[in-house]
Protein backbone atom coordinates (compact mmCIF):
# COMPACT_ATOMS: atom_id res chain seq x y z
CA UNK A 1 0.00 0.00 0.00
CA UNK A 2 1.04 3.52 -1.09
CA UNK A 3 1.67 6.22 1.81
CA UNK A 4 -1.80 8.03 1.60
CA UNK A 5 -2.95 11.04 3.47
CA UNK A 6 -6.04 13.16 3.75
CA UNK A 7 -4.37 16.44 2.11
CA UNK A 8 -7.80 18.70 2.21
CA UNK A 9 -11.15 18.75 3.04
CA UNK A 10 -13.45 21.57 2.36
CA UNK A 11 -16.22 23.73 4.16
CA UNK A 12 -18.62 26.34 3.15
CA UNK A 13 -18.54 29.31 4.11
CA UNK A 14 -21.22 32.23 3.33
CA UNK A 15 -19.17 35.45 4.99
CA UNK A 16 -15.76 35.02 4.33
CA UNK A 17 -14.70 38.18 6.18
CA UNK A 18 -16.25 35.89 9.15
CA UNK A 19 -14.78 32.84 8.40
CA UNK A 20 -11.39 34.20 8.03
CA UNK A 21 -11.27 35.84 11.80
CA UNK A 22 -13.22 32.36 12.76
CA UNK A 23 -9.93 29.82 11.24
CA UNK A 24 -7.37 32.55 11.51
CA UNK A 25 -8.41 34.92 14.65
CA UNK A 26 -10.11 32.28 16.66
CA UNK A 27 -9.05 28.27 16.07
CA UNK A 28 -4.91 29.92 15.16
CA UNK A 29 -4.76 28.53 11.88
CA UNK A 30 -3.02 30.19 8.94
CA UNK A 31 -4.31 31.38 5.88
CA UNK A 32 -2.62 29.40 3.05
CA UNK A 33 -4.51 31.06 -0.39
CA UNK A 34 -7.30 33.10 -0.97
CA UNK A 35 -9.05 33.19 -5.02
CA UNK A 36 -11.48 35.26 -6.09
CA UNK A 37 -13.51 38.46 -4.57
CA UNK A 38 -16.92 38.88 -2.87
CA UNK A 39 -19.23 35.77 -2.31
CA UNK A 40 -16.94 33.85 -4.65
CA UNK A 41 -13.92 33.47 -2.56
CA UNK A 42 -11.81 30.29 -1.92
CA UNK A 43 -9.59 30.07 1.22
CA UNK A 44 -7.55 27.27 2.47
CA UNK A 45 -6.59 27.29 6.31
CA UNK A 46 -4.70 25.00 8.19
CA UNK A 47 -2.52 24.26 11.23
CA UNK A 48 0.79 26.35 11.30
CA UNK A 49 3.77 23.88 10.76
CA UNK A 50 1.71 21.16 9.13
CA UNK A 51 1.02 22.37 5.45
CA UNK A 52 0.07 18.82 4.26
CA UNK A 53 -3.72 19.60 6.14
CA UNK A 54 -5.85 22.38 4.93
CA UNK A 55 -9.58 22.91 4.59
CA UNK A 56 -10.87 24.56 1.91
CA UNK A 57 -13.58 27.29 2.69
CA UNK A 58 -15.71 27.62 -0.42
CA UNK A 59 -18.86 29.14 -1.74
CA UNK A 60 -21.68 26.18 -1.48
CA UNK A 61 -23.42 27.55 -4.32
CA UNK A 62 -20.41 28.12 -6.75
CA UNK A 63 -21.36 24.97 -8.97
CA UNK A 64 -23.63 26.66 -12.12
CA UNK A 65 -25.67 23.30 -12.20
CA UNK A 66 -26.55 23.31 -8.69
CA UNK A 67 -31.06 24.05 -8.89
CA UNK A 68 -32.52 26.78 -6.98
CA UNK A 69 -34.41 23.79 -4.94
CA UNK A 70 -30.76 22.25 -4.09
CA UNK A 71 -29.79 26.07 -3.36
CA UNK A 72 -32.74 26.39 -0.78
CA UNK A 73 -31.83 22.76 0.47
CA UNK A 74 -27.89 23.41 1.10
CA UNK A 75 -28.98 26.92 3.03
CA UNK A 76 -31.65 25.57 5.35
CA UNK A 77 -29.31 22.59 6.21
CA UNK A 78 -26.11 25.32 6.78
CA UNK A 79 -28.74 27.21 9.28
CA UNK A 80 -29.44 24.36 11.27
CA UNK A 81 -25.46 23.65 11.27
CA UNK A 82 -26.12 20.09 9.88
CA UNK A 83 -24.58 20.45 6.62
CA UNK A 84 -20.68 20.52 6.69
CA UNK A 85 -18.37 20.04 10.40
CA UNK A 86 -14.94 18.26 10.95
CA UNK A 87 -13.36 16.97 13.50
CA UNK A 88 -10.28 18.60 14.89
CA UNK A 89 -7.66 16.90 16.95
CA UNK A 90 -5.74 18.87 20.17
CA UNK A 91 -3.10 17.65 22.91
CA UNK A 92 -4.81 19.88 25.36
CA UNK A 93 -8.82 19.85 24.54
CA UNK A 94 -9.22 22.48 27.79
CA UNK A 95 -6.77 25.15 26.77
CA UNK A 96 -7.61 25.08 23.05
CA UNK A 97 -11.39 25.37 23.94
CA UNK A 98 -10.59 28.27 26.76
CA UNK A 99 -8.62 30.35 23.70
CA UNK A 100 -11.15 29.31 21.00
CA UNK A 101 -14.20 30.08 22.91
CA UNK A 102 -12.80 33.23 24.51
CA UNK A 103 -12.76 34.58 20.57
CA UNK A 104 -16.04 37.02 20.27
CA UNK A 105 -16.78 35.43 16.65
CA UNK A 106 -17.69 31.96 18.36
CA UNK A 107 -20.18 30.00 19.06
CA UNK A 108 -19.65 27.03 21.59
CA UNK A 109 -21.81 24.06 21.25
CA UNK A 110 -20.40 22.01 23.81
CA UNK A 111 -17.80 22.76 26.49
CA UNK A 112 -14.97 20.11 27.20
CA UNK A 113 -16.53 16.95 28.14
CA UNK A 114 -15.54 12.91 28.86
CA UNK A 115 -17.66 11.72 26.78
CA UNK A 116 -19.14 7.76 27.64
CA UNK A 117 -17.67 6.03 24.79
CA UNK A 118 -13.73 7.71 26.14
CA UNK A 119 -12.45 10.68 24.53
CA UNK A 120 -12.62 14.22 26.10
CA UNK A 121 -14.19 16.32 23.35
CA UNK A 122 -15.84 20.37 22.74
CA UNK A 123 -17.41 21.63 20.18
CA UNK A 124 -17.97 24.88 18.23
CA UNK A 125 -19.89 26.11 15.28
CA UNK A 126 -18.35 28.69 12.73
CA UNK A 127 -19.87 31.76 10.97
CA UNK A 128 -21.16 29.12 7.69
CA UNK A 129 -22.78 26.71 10.61
CA UNK A 130 -20.15 24.09 10.22
CA UNK A 131 -19.68 22.04 13.45
CA UNK A 132 -16.22 22.11 14.79
CA UNK A 133 -15.76 18.84 17.04
CA UNK A 134 -12.10 19.55 18.72
CA UNK A 135 -10.97 15.78 20.39
CA UNK A 136 -8.46 15.63 22.87
CA UNK A 137 -5.83 12.82 21.22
Amino acid sequence: MTNMTIHTTALPLVDAEASLVFWRDAVGFEVRSEVGQGDMRWITVGPAGKPDTCILLQPPFADPGISDGERQAISDLMAKGSFGWILLGSDDVDTDFARIQAHPSVEVIQEPTDQPYGVRDCAFRDPAGNTVRLRQV
